[in-house]
C-alpha cells in the first residue's frame, strides 16, 4: 500500500510527464502540419514556421494546383479512412474515454486516425484540426496514469487534462485548455481537478514553444470599445444563438448519416473535388476557416463576400463530414460566427456607423462558438488567448455570449419538447 507522499509524488510525476506529452504531441502535429501545408501548395519551403499564412500559399498557388491537391486530400480522405475504419480497432473518443466506463483507446488506432485528420486539413479540407493533439495528448495520458496505476476517478481525469494540454500546446492558449477540460470534459469545478489541468495546459503550451514559438493565432488590430457595440452585443447574441442550433443541427445530422464502407472513398473524392473547384475561385474557403476568420478581423472583407464564403463554408464543412471525413468543429465555428458578424454589423452600420467590421467579428466569433460547442467559459477564454484583446471588449463578448446560449438552449429544450 502506497503512502500518502509516494502517492502524491506519483501523481505529480504523472500530472509533469503528461503536460510533456501532450505539448510535444501537439508540437509535432502542428509542424506536420506546416510541412504538408507548404509542400503541397509551394510556400514557405525553406521553413516549417514562417509568417506566411496559409490563405496566402493557396491564394498564391494557381487555381489547377489548388484542384489537384484538393483531389489529392479526397483520395487521402477517403482510403485513409476507410482502412481504419475497416482494419483498425474501434475508436474510442476522448468523452468515452473520461466516461464511468473508461474504455481504453486503441494506440494505433488513435494515432492514424489523429496524423490523418492533420493530413486532410493541411490539405485543405474545411474541418477543424484541434481533435487530432487532444487525441494524441489523451492517449499519452492513459498510457500513463495506467502505468502508475492511478485509481479511476484519477485516470478519467488525468485523460481529460491530457486532451486539454494538446489543445493548449497547438493553439498556445494554456488558461482555454484547463477551462475546456473543467467545463467540457469534467463538466464540474474542484480545486485539485482545476489545479491538475492548470498545471498539464501551461506546460504543455510551454513545451510547444520549441517548435511553434509563442505566437497568438490571430493578429487584430486594436478597436475602441462604444456603446454602439456593446448595444449590438446584446441584440445579435440571440441571433448568434439561433444560427449555431442551426448549424450544430446541420453537422450533427451529416455526423450521424457519414459514409461507410465503399461509399466513403467515393464520395470523398467526389466532395473534396468539388471543392477543389470551387477553391478555383474562391481560395479563401480551403481550410479550417482560420484564414477567413482572420480577414474578418482585418476589416479585409466585404459584407457581400462574407455572406458568400459564409454559405459556401457551411456547406463543404457539412457535406465533409457526410462523405466520411473528421475533423473538430472548433475553428470553423470561430469562423462563421466571424462571417456572420460582418454580415450583422455591416447592416447595423447602415444606421449606426463608425464600428470596423472587425469589432463585430471579434464578438460573433465567439458567441456563434459558444453555442456551436456548448462551452461559453471556454468560448469566451478561447477568443481571448486567441486575439489577445484588450480587457474591456471581454464586455460585449460575453454579453454576446450569453444571449446566444440563452436562444440556443431553448431551441434545444423546443426540440426535446416537440
Amino acid at each position: 500500500m502506497p503512502t500518502p507522499f509516494r502517492s502524491s509524488l506519483i501523481l505529480a510525476v504523472v500530472v509533469v510527464l503528461t503536460g510533456i506529452g501532450a505539448g510535444l504531441g501537439g508540437m509535432l502535429l502542428a509542424l506536420l502540419l506546416h510541412g504538408i501545408q507548404h509542400l503541397a501548395y509551394g510556400y514557405s519551403l525553406d521553413s516549417l514556421v514562417s509568417h506566411q499564412s496559409f490563405l496566402w500559399g493557396v491564394t498564391a498557388a494557381s487555381p489547377q494546383r489548388r484542384l489537384l491537391v484538393l483531389v489529392v486530400c479526397g483520395l487521402v480522405a477517403g482510403l485513409g479512412w476507410w482502412t481504419i475504419y475497416r482494419y483498425g480497432r474501434p475508436l474510442v473518443s476522448i468523452k468515452q474515454a473520461v466516461s464511468d466506463k473508461m474504455p481504453i483507446m486503441p494506440p494505433k488506432t488513435t494515432l492514424a486516425h489523429a496524423v490523418l485528420q492533420i493530413i486532410t486539413v493541411a490539405l485543405g479540407s474545411p474541418l477543424g484540426r484541434e481533435v487530432a493533439p487532444r487525441e494524441v495528448g489523451a492517449l499519452a495520458a492513459s498510457w500513463l496514469s495506467q502505468r502508475a496505476r492511478l485509481e479511476p476517478p484519477m485516470h478519467r481525469l488525468i485523460v481529460a487534462c491530457g486532451a486539454g494540454a494538446g489543445l493548449a500546446a497547438v493553439y498556445n492558449m494554456p488558461l482555454g485548455g484547463a477551462v475546456f477540460v473543467l467545463e467540457v470534459l469534467v463538466g464540474a469545478f474542484s480545486w485539485p481537478a482545476a489545479v491538475i489541468a492548470l498545471a498539464t495546459s501551461a506546460i504543455g503550451a510551454s513545451v510547444a514553444w520549441i517548435g511553434l514559438g509563442a505566437e497568438s493565432q490571430y493578429v487584430v488590430p486594436q478597436f475602441v470599445l462604444s456603446p454602439t457595440l456593446i448595444t449590438w452585443a446584446v441584440v445579435c447574441g440571440p441571433v448568434f444563438g439561433l444560427a449555431a442550433y442551426g448549424f450544430t443541427r446541420l453537422t450533427g445530422k451529416a455526423r450521424a448519416n457519414a459514409a461507410r464502407g465503399w461509399r466513403l472513398p467515393v464520395l470523398s473524392l467526389i466532395n473534396f473535388t468539388i471543392i477543389g473547384g470551387l477553391a478555383m475561385l474562391l481560395p479563401q474557403i480551403l481550410g479550417n476557416g482560420k484564414g477567413p476568420a482572420q480577414l474578418g478581423f482585418d476589416n479585409e472583407l466585404s459584407i457581400g463576400l462574407a455572406a458568400l464564403l459564409l454559405l459556401v463554408k457551411v456547406l463543404i464543412t457539412t457535406s465533409s463530414l457526410r462523405a466520411g471525413a473528421e475533423g473538430g468543429l472548433l475553428t470553423p465555428g470561430l469562423a462563421n460566427g466571424a462571417l456572420l458578424a460582418i454580415i450583422l454589423g455591416g447592416a447595423w452600420s447602415l444606421l449606426w456607423p463608425g464600428v470596423p467590421l472587425g469589432a463585430f467579428a471579434i464578438i460573433g466569433a465567439a458567441a456563434f462558438l459558444a453555442s456551436s460547442m456548448s462551452m461559453p467559459l471556454t468560448a469566451i477564454v478561447l477568443v481571448a488567448e486567441f486575439t489577445r484583446i484588450e480587457h474591456d471588449f471581454l464586455v460585449p463578448i460575453i454579453l454576446a455570449v450569453v444571449g446566444s446560449m440563452c436562444v440556443s438552449k431553448l431551441c434545444q429544450r423546443w426540440e426535446n419538447a416537440g
